[in-house]
């Protein structure tokens, strides 16, 4: 139960900035474009600092030596999600476009706004290891599942050099080099890792805070009507995650690289999901009462999740 009251301390943090995102759009107290303008920041400033400051101050030989442990966790994750979504979302439904959106909810859960946002404020010891974990999946997601499952088929797809050029993105680029910094204990100035640290600082709220203004786009009671979302949000917020600890509870898996597994796998449906295919003109109903439901629930099943895998999982 230790771990349950901390996560859900966490969640309601998060949570609080999700709706204050929400109002913010809802009573139009911010110009159109602020979400836009806040994920930009949020992927070329925010998440960069925090992931330098993290890697230029708490990397080590140490970590380097286990890395692949949680490299190859990262690929296990992707290796089950992908065939099982993709299996699932071909039973719940014929329209083509529709099992895209599930397959990729499914394949690809918020590993990232919301996954940072939870294991730095749950688990900060273990940050830096679920970015080095969560590296695989964004290189699939990235490379088959944006173009593959989000794109319309009647656009052009992006070409091999683009999807990986998404691949060296600032993220990548300030892991790299703060892992460069820490292990070749190069000294920098203070102002440099405070100011690294005060921007790395904005990365959960601003998150949530696109979040709310995301979901506050939708029509919630349309989002709210399509009954195959709640099996969906049910299957990936307590089903795979369960099933996951089920099998990890039969494996000889590190502990760490276990808790950072079923962390990714927890978490809600991506918010890709809606905002990509919406760029294109497609229908977003199905993907926003994904992303809505999913966001809501999420917690209250992210502590419940965590607290099994302390009983469950040793």
């Amino acid at each position: 139960m230790n771990v349950f009251i901390p996560t859900l301390n966490q969640m309601g943090y998060l949570f609080f900035f999700i709706v204050l995102g929400f109002i913010l759009k809802k009573v139009n107290a911010v110009p159109n474009n602020t979400a836009i303008v806040l994920s930009k920041l949020e992927n070329n400033l925010f998440i960069p600092a925090l992931v330098f400051n993290t890697f230029s101050i708490g990397f080590s030989t140490e970590k380097l030596a286990v890395s692949w442990q949680f490299l190859l966790g990262g690929a296990a994750v992707v290796a089950v999600a992908v065939p099982v979504g993709l299996t699932v979302a071909r039973l719940l439904s014929k329209d083509k476009y529709v099992r895209n959106l599930y397959s990729y909810g499914l394949c690809f859960s918020n590993q990232g706004f919301m996954g940072n946002a939870v294991v730095k404020g749950v688990f900060p010891d273990l940050f830096a290891n679920y970015l080095i974990l969560t590296t695989p999946i964004s290189i699939v997601m990235y490379s088959w599942g944006f173009p593959a499952l989000l794109i319309p088929s009647h656009e052009a797809k992006p070409s091999i050099r683009s999807r990986l050029k998404s691949l060296v993105n600032p993220m990548f680029v300030c892991m790299i080099i703060g892992m460069i910094i820490s292990l070749a204990s190069i000294p920098l100035p203070r102002f440099v890792t405070e100011s690294a640290a005060a921007l790395g600082d904005c990365m959960s709220p601003v998150a949530m805070l696109i979040t709310g203004m995301t979901i506050a786009e939708i029509d919630i009671k349309k989002a709210l009507g399509t009954g195959t979302v709640y099996l969906l949000t049910a299957i990936r917020l307590l089903i795979l995650p369960l099933a996951f600890m089920l099998v990890l509870m039969l494996l000889p898996v590190p502990h760490d690289v276990a808790l950072l597994m079923v962390c990714v796998v927890a978490m809600p449906l991506g918010l890709n999901s809606v905002v990509v295919p919406k760029a294109y003109g497609q229908d977003s109903t199905v993907a926003s009462g994904m992303a809505l439901i999913s966001h809501v629930l999420a917690c209250l099943t992210i502590p419940l999740v965590f607290m099994l895998f302390n009983i469950l999982v040793k």
